[in-house]
């Protein structure tokens, strides 16, 4: 059986006295979609950032297509395929569009294909061609998020850490940011997905992690966890 893509072993963050992940372990396999699916503060957006190295781990193993990146700088982690969309989107609100779209490219070493992959943007979010030359923090929130997902696929993962894509969107842009996700998937992107809509969540996935309390408690195939009595009662709405 193929190494999984991702694989994370006994992590534990602590924030001062809070322990806020308690020795979780989990994988994701190439071709996956996996959501890590929790109520407010289980620790879910913590584990995207203790995999990146944004926050420090009390604990623990992060092997990445097979190599250890438990101590790696964040932007060498990025530099081998790992990449993160943040909650809150995080553009850089004083550059263009354009330049927001070429700061996700800065890691690479191929430059004669970041114009074709920057089309590439453009054919899954037409909408930012329209607006290349626009100042992005006068953007649309929907935009916004569009945006960040639009830079991280110009920094060509082998996996998108997903976190909260939908947050604070309009019902009918979360269905199109879901089926970017999907598309992008289709197209060869493994994603871990962290998301607040666990039916969205859900639906999308092929396997979910249930976090509370900063503990696994639950794993199955998404469509089982959709089926599952506690799990109905606890995220979607009985």
């Amino acid at each position: 059986m193929a190494e999984p893509l991702l694989k994370v072993t006994d992590l534990s963050v602590h924030y001062g006295v809070i322990h806020a992940l308690r020795g979780i372990s989990f994988e994701v396999s190439a071709g996956e979609i996996i959501s890590l699916i929790g109520s407010n503060g289980a620790g879910k957006s913590t584990t995207l950032h203790a995999i990146s190295n944004i926050i420090k781990k009390t604990q623990g193993g992060v092997l990445f297509d097979g190599k250890d990146i438990s101590a790696l700088p964040p932007d060498k982690i990025v530099s081998l395929g790992l990449v993160q969309v943040p909650e809150g989107r995080r553009i850089f609100a004083n550059l263009t569009v354009k330049e927001n779209l070429e700061m996700g490219a800065y890691s690479r070493k191929d430059g004669n294909n970041i114009p074709h992959d920057m089309e590439r943007v453009f054919v899954v979010f037409p909408r930012l061609k329209e607006r290349v030359r626009q100042i992005a923090g006068t953007l649309s929130g929907g935009e916004q998020q569009m945006l960040a997902m639009g830079r991280s696929l110009m920094a060509k993962p082998k996996l998108l850490l997903l976190d909260e894509p939908s947050m604070g969107l309009a019902p009918i842009l979360v269905d199109e940011i879901f089926s970017v996700i999907k598309e992008f998937n289709q197209a060869g992107t493994t994603i871990l997905l962290v998301e607040q809509n666990a039916f969205k969540a859900l639906n999308l996935a092929h396997r979910a992690y249930i976090l509370e309390t900063g503990e696994i408690v639950k794993t199955g195939p998404a469509g089982d966890l959709m089926k599952d009595d506690a799990v109905k009662a606890a995220y979607l709405g009985g």
